[in-house]
């Protein structure tokens, strides 16, 4: 199976970079697969179903998501709709709007799980433990046939992301790190098959900091005042990674990341 795994897609502008890039990737790789991290795509905080659509449109056909999932209440009654194709943090408390974890199938029928879950360190909010909520996915699929389980980790550390990581290393196919909207070059395949990259990096504007216009936020770190976060305009960066995966094993054969700027 070839997947394609795309960052944290921040605001209009990445929405405009993502679709843009699509065509092309879809091309050069012929994915079975297109994920997406969307938690940002709805003015930079939350998501909403037109954007969604407009995404789906494209071709990324499944959404994970991470902390701001909440932000844009009107999205909440479709979080509780199997169809909607986004999920939440598995970690969050229990009876939180969504679901954490699905099975998809592609149109080769391929039947993949995915799991989005949220790291603990530096977080503001107390989740459950991802590591814990990790085994207690993995057993209640445990008799269901599955060509790929892949997982978001939402996180701040790095140190956390790779533990749990090599925690998953041949009980799940891939770990791709979100959140911190910054790419690292740590793509690799551990000993036991499973893929990880600390994280994808964003799909947002190049000349910015995470996606958002640079003078409030560095204005915040001198003063120590709130401030508002806008979105940019001008040329995007996006990071994203490719994998091939054996359906019978769930072993991934070859990680690459992807990283241009789209104009």
């Amino acid at each position: 199976m070839r997947t394609i795994f795309i960052g944290d897609i921040v605001g209009r502008p990445g929405r405009k970079a993502a679709i843009k890039i699509l065509p092309e990737l879809k091309q050069k790789y012929s994915p079975d697969l297109i994920l997406a991290n969307a938690e940002n795509i709805s003015h930079g905080r939350g998501i909403s179903e037109e954007s969604i659509n407009e995404l789906t449109k494209a071709g990324i056909n499944f959404f994970t998501s991470g902390n701001h999932i909440y932000a844009q209440p009107a999205i909440l009654p479709k979080l509780e709709d199997k169809k909607f194709p986004v999920i939440r943090p598995a970690n969050f408390p229990p009876g939180n709007p969504g679901r954490g974890y699905q099975v998809i199938e592609t149109a080769k029928m391929q039947q993949v799980l995915i799991i989005n879950l949220m790291g603990r360190v530096f977080m503001r909010h107390n989740y459950d433990c991802p590591f814990r909520t990790l085994d207690q996915i993995l057993n209640e699929h445990k008799t269901i046939p599955l060509n790929a389980i892949i997982v978001d980790f939402h996180g701040e550390a790095t140190s956390e992301k790779t533990a749990f990581a090599k925690y998953a290393d041949g009980r799940v196919t891939a770990v791709f790190g979100t959140h911190t909207h910054v790419a690292t070059a740590d793509a690799q395949i551990f000993d036991q098959g499973t893929s990880y990259i600390s994280d994808v990096g964003m799909v947002g504007v190049k000349d910015s900091i995470i996606g958002c216009t640079k003078e409030p936020i560095i204005r915040g770190f001198l003063t120590q005042m709130p401030f508002k976060y806008e979105i940019p305009e001008g040329p995007s960066i996006f990071g994203a990674v490719y994998i091939e995966t054996d359906d019978n094993t769930k072993k991934t054969e070859k990680i690459e990341q992807i990283i241009q700027t789209i104009e």
